[in-house]
């Protein structure tokens, strides 16, 4: 089964940077957009050079504040083929470190895993109808192998996958596929001087939408399918090739 892209209502959140914004600039032509981000400077700027994707201002972190947008979307979209749970937020402090903040332990869990699936529950009913639709949630290799730094960052990315799987299994006799994209080291915003060999975020959201184009459920994307096979073969390995990065 094929899934194209085209001619479809999709939601993007984080789509003012990084991949999200390569999701908008490679998908806006021919779909009707709808992105959900945090900054309003960063959300006019969009508008004004997409005029035709719908923005909508929201701290994913914050319950109360994706409940309301979530309405006001459904208000004027009442069906919705695609959710595309991109948002995130990472923080590199080991907890040993003075520069760790405890108090962003509970906003990093928000971004990465509590609100892809608030936003998939609000949005369940617009998903659910007769014709097929998918829910992408970007994920990362660091879901599938952990590295020393990051910690917050790589437990909200395995809750997250468990979580798609799990989600799977529930809608799998409903109209909507559960897709998960899981990313190598992309060179966005999140990873400015960090790492080396990175890809681009517009051959990430390339690579992603021909992913959710031919339903892949866990798209593993460049060096990540070598990590999980490694991963299954010899984990040690995989552990300590991850943590001398």
């Amino acid at each position: 089964m094929v899934f194209p892209l085209k001619n479809k209502t999709v939601v993007i959140t984080g789509g003012t940077s990084g991949i999200g914004r390569a999701l908008v600039d490679q998908l806006h032509s021919q779909n009707q957009l709808i992105v959900i981000g945090r900054s309003a400077a960063k959300l006019d700027t969009l508008k004004t050079e997409y005029p035709t994707v719908s923005v909508y201002r929201a701290d994913l972190a914050v319950p109360t504040s994706l409940e309301v947008i979530a309405d006001r979307i459904t208000e004027h979209f009442p069906h919705i083929d695609v959710l595309i749970n991109n948002a995130a937020v990472q923080y590199t402090p080991l907890f040993t470190e003075k520069s760790f903040k405890p108090e962003l332990i509970a906003r990093e869990i928000a971004v990465n895993l509590t609100s892809p699936a608030l936003l998939i529950s609000l949005l369940l009913p617009a998903l659910t109808k007769d014709t097929p639709s998918a829910i992408l949630n970007v994920n990362s290799g660091l879901g599938i192998v952990p590295k020393k730094s990051s910690a917050i960052y790589c437990g909200s990315k395995g809750g997250l996958n468990i979580f798609s799987q799990s989600l799977r299994h529930q809608l799998k006799d409903t109209n909507i596929s559960v897709l998960q994209a899981f990313m190598p080291m992309v060179d966005t915003p999140m990873t400015e001087g960090r790492g080396s060999g990175k890809i681009t975020a517009e051959e990430a959201a390339k690579r992603a939408i021909r992913g959710v184009e031919r339903l892949v459920e866990d798209h593993d994307i460049g060096v990540v399918k070598i990590l999980r096979a490694l991963h299954k073969i010899w984990p040690q390995l995989a552990s300590s090739l991850m943590n001398k990065r």
